[in-house]
């Protein structure tokens, strides 16, 4: 693994070691983010959410767009100042809008160090971002507190959903929130047929062992902790006028 040239990308962290498991999983995710053209050029990622009409996933970053803009309304709210975290921010696109509200420090984590150059290097003009790779399981980041920590599209990436939310937690200020966006949550029945969904998929994508490292978390793991829906697409107005964008938007709080 080459390190970036710390004299250009002035915003990434490379504190520790990276496990082989790690790396495993980042060759293989490197691999079919490939195949499903889902790695982009830097002008690309610069523009993100924001593509046009005839790209690949153009449906898919519309529905991300609109929960971006949910989420960055409600942080704009807050009118404070804000130490956010986002796990698993891949190219950063998502970190640079979050840096966008006045006042806010963001750090963006990752171990997958492919995407992380990248972010660092497209958003290295950015005062308050920085990028760190690494595991927050794996101590990185600890003494550091948080504001809002967000999962956006990652949650699914991590085995046990109340393992990790149980962590991150730890690293809430008082009066901190948890936030995961854009990430499906299985009805109970559901969660065996999803898993089966999800092997045939990388199965035709020539890696069904990709599926060993993409989890299906069911509605039920929230119940242990306290959190609140701020946005359901099944919700009966949602279905009614047609606003039935994307996967859940849920907040937790200690």
């Amino acid at each position: 693994m080459s390190l970036p040239d710390s004299s250009i990308l002035t915003n990434i962290q490379v504190p520790g070691h990276t496990r082989p498991l790690d790396i495993l999983f980042e060759k293989k995710y490197i691999t079919t983010r490939s195949l499903e053209n889902r790695l982009y050029p830097d002008e690309e990622v610069m523009k993100l959410p924001d593509t046009s009409p005839g790209h690949t996933h153009y449906r898919e970053w519309q529905m991300r767009k609109h929960s971006v803009r949910r989420l960055l309304r409600y942080l704009n709210g807050k009118k404070r100042a804000l130490d956010v975290l986002e796990i698993g921010c891949g190219n950063g696109w998502l970190s640079h809008q979050l840096a966008e509200i006045p006042g806010t420090w963001v750090t963006g984590l990752d171990i997958n160090f492919t995407e992380l150059q990248q972010a660092a290097r497209v958003f290295n003009d950015d005062p308050n971002l920085v990028f760190i790779h690494g595991d927050l399981r794996n101590g990185v980041l600890d003494g550091q507190l948080f504001d809002c920590i967000i999962f956006a599209a990652s949650i699914e990436y991590f085995p046990s959903l109340k393992k990790m939310v149980h962590l991150t937690l730890n690293y809430l200020k008082p009066g901190g929130e948890v936030h995961i966006i854009d990430s499906p949550f299985y009805k109970p029945i559901d969660v065996e047929r999803a898993k089966k969904m999800t092997q045939a998929y990388y199965t035709s994508l020539g890696y069904p062992e990709m599926a060993d490292f993409y989890f299906h978390h069911s509605s039920r793991d929230l119940q242990s902790f306290h959190h609140f829906l701020l946005y359901n697409p099944h919700s009966f107005g949602n279905r009614l006028f047609g606003n039935k964008y994307g996967f859940p938007w849920v907040r937790i709080t200690k």
